[in-house]
């Protein structure tokens, strides 16, 4: 039975190209990849960092991210994997759906340091300039969600409701009748996470953020939003003391970001952040003679005269111009 209002979900999640299956989830989160690895370069261009860098960091931490957030997701819904008729074998079916954010930050920020200290350059300045992208990554990533009907909220009438059919709603131990609309928490977070990167932008460039605290920000704004979001999510999830383990783990993270942002705010007040780790500047950046010139500017006071001088202490230059002295006395009287 097909509903009359609400927002319809795709038929499929999955296409073929000869035997090769095109599945829509993985697009979502490649091409979150994408749009997040260029924004990054135009941001980090613009504090300063060196050209390559974003790329190489992004090879290492989208790797790092996926095997974290699989784990997170893993060990954070275990009966599918470890009960009674569970398979450990499914953890392996990323494509299914299943990739917790909780995992993916830390386990992606740690490959993104290694690729950073190859580098030579520092990691504040770097998450900085990634933290608006990661929300629109993230956004662009919850498409996924809606082609695989899957993390809806709870049934409403509102006019924006998800249809979603009979077959996945058994597929995930759900009976409700047909016609029946859910929340589109895929969508809220999408709008959510869009707006908040905006409001990043907006507040970096109006407060000078500066180490590490656009990132510490995100954080702090994810979290909100996944605070009440995870609360109308009606999937399977581990409870503790009434609530979704998801919602605990996002008020413990939005407190702490919000420490950290207040902390770093004041440990680094009116102090610089600069791009490279000490001793790792290139070559020749900002050389400084010992009196604080330039290099070009040492070598123009160190070059030699060209005119020769005369046993009376006198320069070939000055005896060739008998003007010269008194042209030179009345420019110091000018």
């Amino acid at each position: 039975m097909t509903t009359a209002g609400g927002i319809p979900s795709p038929p499929v999640g999955t296409w073929y190209l000869g035997p090769l299956p095109i599945r829509a989830y993985a697009f979502a989160i490649l091409a979150g990849i994408v749009v997040a690895a260029w924004i990054s370069i135009r941001r980090y261009r613009a504090r300063g960092g060196p050209e390559g860098v974003v790329l190489d960091a992004v090879m290492w931490a989208v790797p790092f991210g996926i095997v974290g957030a699989r784990i997170y997701h893993v060990l954070s819904s275990p009966d599918r994997y470890f009960g009674p008729d569970g398979n450990i074998a499914y953890a392996l079916r990323i494509w299914e759906g299943g990739l917790g954010i909780w995992g993916a930050i830390p386990a992606g920020a740690l490959g993104a340091w290694i690729a950073l200290r190859r580098a030579g350059v520092r990691m504040a300045p770097f998450a900085d300039a990634l933290a608006p992208a990661l929300l629109v990554a993230q956004a662009i990533g919850r498409l996924g969600n809606y082609f695989n009907q899957e993390l809806f909220g709870s049934p409403t009438t509102l006019p924006w409701g998800l249809q979603i059919d009979q077959a996945h709603l058994r597929s995930q131990g759900l009976d409700y009748p047909d016609g029946t609309l859910f929340h589109p928490t895929f969508l809220y977070e999408l709008v959510w996470n869009l707006a908040m990167a905006a409001l990043l932008v907006y507040l970096d460039r109006r407060l000078k953020l500066r180490h590490g605290r656009v990132f510490w920000l995100y954080v702090a704004l994810y979290t909100l939003g996944r605070v009440w979001i995870e609360m109308l999510r009606i999937d399977e999830a581990e409870m503790v003391l009434g609530l979704r383990l998801n919602v605990w783990t996002s008020i413990i993270v939005l407190l702490l970001a919000l420490a950290a942002f207040v902390v770093v705010g004041r440990r680094t007040k009116h102090r610089d952040d600069p791009i490279w780790l000490p001793g790792r500047e290139p070559a020749g950046e900002d050389e400084q003679d010992e009196d604080g010139g330039s290099a070009e500017e040492s070598l123009e006071e160190a070059e030699p005269d060209d005119h020769p001088a005369h046993p009376d202490g006198t320069t070939e230059r000055e005896t060739s111009s008998p003007a010269g002295s008194s042209t030179e006395e009345s420019r110091s009287t000018d």
